[in-house]
């Protein structure tokens, strides 16, 4: 779905995207993790067409970023972390402004505005105004205007930035739906948690470079070879001490008042034969768990670090696209048109006004407002989520399906 080769953006002098490479899958729910100035935002700048890359290429549904640019666009819905909203607008004519930036018509949009509020959960809100609307469903209307033109790809930044916990499980909730309908999303976040919950990949940034990509269950065992049991004892702390320190392949982490935390392989095999022996030695057991690796500790572990060298998983580290421009092996130098000195400022897009105070063009995923639009397609993940609740529930009221 998304391969990302050699990705490299310099300001002046700063690297602020240092070669990075990426495959992300068709269908899965990416989660984009660094701490601030990893990179992060420039990287989904990119990726959406916002910012012009100083090398690299990247390429998304078989659309290339150089090579079609237009069509690229199109393939992609993005959702800012900071988006504005306009006075005296309702939910409907939001809509129906941002549908005709697409260059959907009127009556399309009003087809698809009531299906689109209902997916985000802002159901019988089109003549509510835009500024009245709390943040949380301020963000998800962005949501719901993102899919108007049916986007391959979702992009998302902090989607959770400043919205309170009732909010962010309603998104989150929103953000699941539109995968199990088979979009693919990519969301940059600092709430590890929700990262952790959510995705079922992720790629952690630090300093301009991908330190790390992959399914999260990998993600998460990767450089794990022991695991934490924590055992509360209710008795004979010393026995229990003196004990673990005679059983083999254990040692032990630390010792509290009434808990003592052991290193060990953590099978549950091993477990077993660790609390039956304590309790043959006459240790008096409370209850014991097993503390494994969580997304917070790996990421604190990788970003303390000097991201020296990649550390892919599971085919998450990717190469050139097969059947793309790019010769997959030659390093890929400036794009068309960039100086060949990467200490100079790089000059416009292909295709981006020179004049920078101008109106810039259309925004990603838009038309040529001056050419006649195609028909929308229809939107099949909300068509195969309407036959399935259909099939579910007979409906009764009839009326026209997208």
């Amino acid at each position: 779905m998304i391969y990302i080769n050699n990705l490299t953006k310099l300001y002046g002098k700063y690297l602020a995207v240092n070669k990075l490479n990426l495959h992300v899958p068709k269908g899965d729910l990416f989660g984009f993790v660094g701490p601030n100035g990893a990179g992060k935002t420039t990287t989904i700048r990119m990726l959406c067409g916002l910012l012009r890359p100083t090398a690299g290429d990247i390429t998304v549904g078989g659309c290339n970023m150089v090579y079609s640019p237009n069509q690229f666009k199109k393939s992609i819905g993005y959702v800012p972390d900071f988006f504005g909203v306009y006075d005296n607008l309702k939910v409907k004519e939001y809509m129906e402004f941002y549908g005709s930036i697409y260059g959907i018509d009127d009556r399309t949009v009003a087809k698809m505005t009531g299906d689109l509020l209902e997916l985000v959960n802002l159901k019988n809100l089109e003549e509510q105004y835009v500024d009245t609307l709390s943040r949380g469903m301020k963000q998800r209307l962005c949501v719901a205007r993102a899919l108007l033109h049916n986007p391959d790809l979702l992009v998302m930044d902090e989607p959770s930035s400043g919205l309170d916990p009732r909010a962010r499980v309603e998104m989150k909730e929103v953000l699941l739906n539109l995968n199990s309908m088979g979009k693919t999303i990519i969301i940059s976040s600092h709430i590890l948690s929700d990262i952790a919950e959510m995705c079922n990949s992720v790629g952690i940034m630090n300093k301009g470079c991908l330190v790390t990509a992959g399914r999260m269950q990998d993600i998460l065992s990767m450089g794990v070879d022991k695991n934490h049991l924590i055992i509360n004892v209710k008795s004979n702390m010393d026995d229990a001490v003196s004990h673990v320190k005679e059983l083999p392949d254990v040692s032990i982490n630390s010792v509290m008042e009434n808990e003592i935390i052991i290193n060990c392989s953590g099978s549950d095999e091993e477990v077993n034969k660790i609390i039956m022996s304590l309790m043959q030695a006459g240790v008096l057991i409370g209850g014991f768990r097993k503390e494994e690796q969580n997304l917070e500790t790996l990421f604190m572990q990788l970003t303390s670090q000097a991201p020296s060298a990649m550390h892919p998983v599971n085919g998450m580290q990717s190469g050139p696209m097969p059947g793309s421009p790019v010769n997959p092996g030659v390093q890929p130098g400036p794009m068309p048109g960039n100086p060949v000195n990467p200490g100079v400022q790089p000059g416009p897009m292909p295709g981006s006004l020179v004049n920078p105070g101008m109106q810039p063009g259309p925004m990603p995923g838009s038309v040529n407002a001056g050419a006649q639009s195609e028909p929308l397609p229809e939107l099949d993940f909300l068509k195969e989520k309407k036959e399935q609740d259909n099939t579910a529930q007979p409906n009764t009221e009839g009326g026209d399906k997208i």
